[in-house]
């Protein structure tokens, strides 16, 4: 992904600040610092964890702070090396499809291999981390650089090379400050960012998507009420043709509607009944799931589905099933409506 035009963060005026001063300061560069922690590791919680201890350093040591940096640049230095840090003797965040190269049978057996939450790439709701407002190019890119696919990717990048390629192609920094804040040389962040565009191009599934216009809105309509109803044949003829479905913790996947069928009425009827309710995640659209449990069929927190569409139909479905999400992005415990 590379986009034009100059560098955002531009020359700064020379200033101190007080702690008084610092706060809202602090407050209004949390949402791109999120943007940028998230994308760098692939988490909401660790990118939240991150953000955080970055302003506690920042905070702490603003006495220190003599302003010639500028204060994004110095926030996105103590971030950087904050994750950098994170990352050290992690495994890269993955997707169920990047552990095993053949889909699996939608049988109850295929639930029996889970792994722990550190392993997943995880979702991240879109008002944490894109802009209000500005350049609607540059919110295209911002939107395009958080998609699943995209930070999937960028997990099969070197730490450095994934800093390096945010910095200069999502944030659009200048090669000559990107080397300043990693203390290192232009030459040898041109030669990461060449290096990391030539991996991302190997990559599947990163190129741009369409924005949504109104025939994805209605594909979007008929595969809430398909579900909502469980009408299975209906929601068959909204998937494309190799449509995949994965459910983190779980390391199964599926692939072809077919087998998306069967699951439905086999290991996952049990969502019979469910409601669906819009939410912003990841550039794309998606749903927070609730599901009817107990003898009166009480909505409660099950998943977060991710949709990803292409040429008119829902091409990916991912359906996070760490209802912790729900708290962390302040969705409500009861369906609305219910």
């Amino acid at each position: 992904m590379t986009t034009s035009g100059t560098a955002t963060s531009g020359p700064a005026t020379p200033r101190t600040f007080t702690h008084d001063e610092l706060e809202p300061e602090l407050a209004a560069h949390r949402a791109e610092l999120t943007g940028y922690c998230y994308r760098m590791l692939g988490s909401a919680f660790d990118a939240e964890d991150a953000v955080q201890d970055t302003l506690v350093r920042a905070w702490r040591s603003i006495d220190g702070f003599e302003g010639r940096s500028g204060l994004r640049s110095w926030l996105y230095r103590i971030a950087t090396n904050v994750c950098l840090t994170m990352i050290e003797g992690r495994k890269k965040r993955a997707r169920p499809m990047d552990l095993s190269a053949t889909a699996w049978e939608p049988v109850e057996a295929s639930l029996a291999r889970s792994r722990p939450e550190d392993t997943w790439l995880e979702p991240m709701v879109d008002e944490r981390v894109l802009p209000d407002a500005g350049d609607p190019a540059d919110i295209a890119v911002a939107r395009e650089s958080i998609r699943l696919a995209f930070v999937a990717a960028l997990q099969h990048l070197p730490p450095r090379q994934r800093s390096v390629l945010i910095l200069r192609d999502v944030l659009r920094w200048r090669a000559e400050e990107v080397a300043k804040l990693l203390d290192t040389t232009t030459a040898s962040v041109n030669s990461a960012l060449q290096r990391a565009r030539a991996t991302l191009a190997e990559r599947p599934d990163v190129e741009r998507t369409e924005p949504l216009d109104d025939g994805h809105r209605a594909l979007l309509e008929e595969y809430v009420r398909a579900f909502e109803a469980y009408d299975i044949d209906a929601f068959v003829k909204l998937l494309a043709a190799d449509v995949t479905q994965n459910m983190p913790p779980f390391e199964l996947w599926l692939a072809g509607a077919d087998d998306i069928a069967a699951w439905m009425v086999g290991p996952g009827h049990q969502c019979r009944g469910s409601k669906l309710v819009p939410v912003t995640m990841n550039g794309s659209p998606a749903y927070a799931h609730y599901k009817p449990v107990g003898e009166h069929g009480e909505l409660v927190p099950f998943a977060i589905q991710a949709l990803e569409l292409a040429d008119g139909r829902i091409a990916r479905i991912t359906s996070f099933l760490d209802t912790r999400l729900f708290d962390l992005f302040g969705f409500p415990r009861q369906a609305p409506g219910a």
